[in-house]
């Protein structure tokens, strides 16, 4: 086609100069292109990857082997990956999984599109997999139990509190956006995974088979002879278990929940009259005190147990020179390493309450709480003290207190220690000017939640002298010196460190009021809720924690004789160790308490 210079009509033929006009053209022809000049250029962007891979064929064949062994990888690490810590070795993947053989099996046996929906949901599988073991990692670690589906959810809201109250707003909205987001970029990279070992398979699917038929084959033969590699079973089905316990942990804990809503309406002491209750402690004022994260281990850890221990030697020989004696033993949390509600609950009801769904249903009831009882008699005047409640507390009717002084009641104008709203001291010190030191009709019971001990256990307070409290703003150069929380949390040995420090000051704090503002009419019963995390006490920690009953009075003493405790504050290591929920009953009888069941 001749090429036109000027935007004129072109020469007709038979017009004067048509022919010099064409010889013209002809002239300036241009030379003929190559026909792939001509073509358009490549527009989607399949195009363009199959142009590339043409022009660059090794470098596309080495990231095609590339990206499968990578799939691969993330494929069988899912289906390997254990839930726990301290059991993610690499000889723990050293293994034949066998949901991985029969995912093979799978792919090469349907048709395209049933395939392709088949690696979706497989991969979907495994983020759900990958998911509740990254759970049970965190949960082993700090609660030293596995996650349940069916109970934990509602933990996670406290979670992300906790982190706010300890790390601050933007690392806790952080924490939880990066939760979201690491599970969406699981999801996508497992599906992407799956999706191309998948189309691997049919691309190759004679190889494929025969490599699945010799999988099989070993997997079997591993199986049927026990062979193990690294102290494991080579043959595993570590994937399929894993999901197995958690579909067997949340219908169990279904069950559990019906059978344990007839268990609370069912009490010994349901129908006690008043006057059978607590006949040998009227007159008395009865405290009973919860140390946060007080266990077994900070008496008897290595790290822990020199300072502890020291201080419950100092504190008990103290106390005597004040005229007072005590007695202790051990008791068996039905919580580790958090949810502390749950020990306060167990210890008070009498009832194993062991998770959020048993607390939930015991505290819509009616069961007798120990503190609750002395509410009951109608001879003492019942109250709470809780520096960590910040919130509507309903608990507070099912606890039988008349009166209850959370964080905004008792005046503290200081720092907060991390978590922790204010120092025991000062929450001590705000419950002998606004309640204890004050003239009544009636002696006392008093149900105190201590609360400087609680993780991440920096910065710490420190004692400063009593009359110096004042309204907590003493404590300001305290916490400015105090270590911070993001430095001490990611190191195990500080935290067992600042822990212990953490329980001494606790304890510190505790029998030094009772020393200062303690009477002949004062019983101090005092506790741990639960160890400390698993991080802190160690993974094969129990879950014992100390308990005291302080008095003046040898007669207090003497109706508890016959429980064997040990003398002073700390108990031996071979002290009689009762559950929990014992607590109650015991506590209930041993003070002339009569029984008489309800709901049977």
């Amino acid at each position: 086609m001749p090429v036109f210079t000027r935007f004129s009509r072109p020469p007709q033929p038979g017009t004067p100069g048509a022919e010099a006009e064409t010889e013209r053209d002809a002239r300036e022809e241009p030379e003929p292109v190559p026909a792939e000049a001509d073509a358009p250029a490549p527009r989607s962007r399949l195009a363009r990857l199959r142009t590339w891979r043409t022009r660059h064929a090794r470098a596309a064949r080495a990231l095609r082997l590339t990206t499968t062994a990578l799939a691969a990888v993330l494929v069988l690490g899912a289906l390997l990956l254990p839930n726990t810590l301290p059991a993610v070795e690499p000889d723990r993947f050293a293994r034949i999984p066998a949901e991985a053989v029969i995912g093979a099996v799978v792919m090469l046996v349907l048709p395209r599109r049933p395939r392709l929906v088949a690696a979706v949901l497989y991969g979907l599988g495994l983020t759900a997999l990958t998911t509740v073991n990254l759970l049970d990692m965190g949960f082993n670690e700090y609660l030293g139990r596995g996650f349940n589906a069916a109970l934990d959810w509602d933990l996670l809201p406290d979670a992300q509190a906790y982190v706010e109250d300890t790390l601050g707003g933007g690392v806790a909205t952080a924490a939880a956006v990066g939760a979201v987001v690491l599970v969406l970029l699981v999801a996508a990279v497992m599906v992407a995974a799956t999706i191309r070992l998948a189309d691997v398979l049919s691309r190759h699917r004679v190889r494929a088979t025969k490599g699945a038929l010799l999988a099989g084959t070993v997997w079997v033969t591993c199986a049927a002879l026990g062979l193990t590699l690294f102290g494991g079973p080579i043959a595993s089905e570590r994937g399929a278990g894993a999901l197995r316990v958690h579909a067997q942990r949340t219908v169990q804990s279904l069950r559990d929940e019906a059978a344990f809503a007839r268990e609370a309406k069912a009490d010994t002491f349901g129908n006690t009259p008043p006057g059978q209750l607590l006949p040998d402690l009227r007159g008395k004022d009865v405290i009973f005190t919860f140390i946060e994260s007080y266990g077994r281990s900070a008496i008897e850890d290595p790290i822990m147990a020199p300072g502890v221990g020291r201080t419950l030697d100092t504190s008990t020989e103290a106390l005597a020179k004040a005229g007072f004696h005590a007695r202790s033993g051990w008791l068996t949390s039905a919580t580790f390493g958090g949810s502390s509600w749950l020990g306060h609950s167990t210890t008070m009801s009498g009832l194993w309450i062991d998770n959020q769904r048993r607390y939930r249903t015991v505290t819509a009831g009616d069961h007798l709480t120990l503190t609750k009882a002395f509410q009951k008699t109608g001879a003492w005047d019942t109250v709470g003290v809780m520096p960590g409640v910040q919130k509507g507390w309903p608990e507070e009717q099912w606890y039988g207190l008349d009166k209850l002084y959370d964080a905004f009641d008792l005046g503290y104008r200081g720092p907060k220690f991390s978590w922790s709203t204010m120092p025991d001291q000062y929450a001590l010190e705000a419950f002998q000017r606004q309640v204890h030191g004050k003239k009544r009709d009636k002696p006392l019971m008093s149900f105190v939640i201590l609360t400087s001990s609680h993780q991440p256990w920096a910065p710490l307070p420190k004692m400063v002298g009593w009359d110096e409290v004042g309204d907590g703003s003493v404590f300001d150069a305290v916490q400015k010196a105090g270590k911070k929380a993001s430095d001490v949390i990611t190191d195990t040995t500080k935290s067992r460190q600042e822990y212990g420090k953490s329980i001494q000051y606790s304890i510190t704090s505790l029998t030094q009021w009772l020393e200062r503002y303690g009477t002949d009419d004062t019983v101090l019963v005092f506790l741990g809720d639960h160890q400390p995390m698993a991080r802190v006490s160690g993974n094969r920690a129990s879950r014992d924690v100390p308990v005291s009953i302080v008095a003046k009075d040898a007669k207090v003493l003497d109706k508890v004789a016959d429980w064997n405790w040990t003398e002073g504050l700390k108990p031996e290591s071979d002290a009689p160790v009762w559950k929990m929920s014992a607590f109650r009953d015991r506590f209930l009888k041993a003070y002339g308490s009569t029984p008489h069941a309800s709901g049977r």
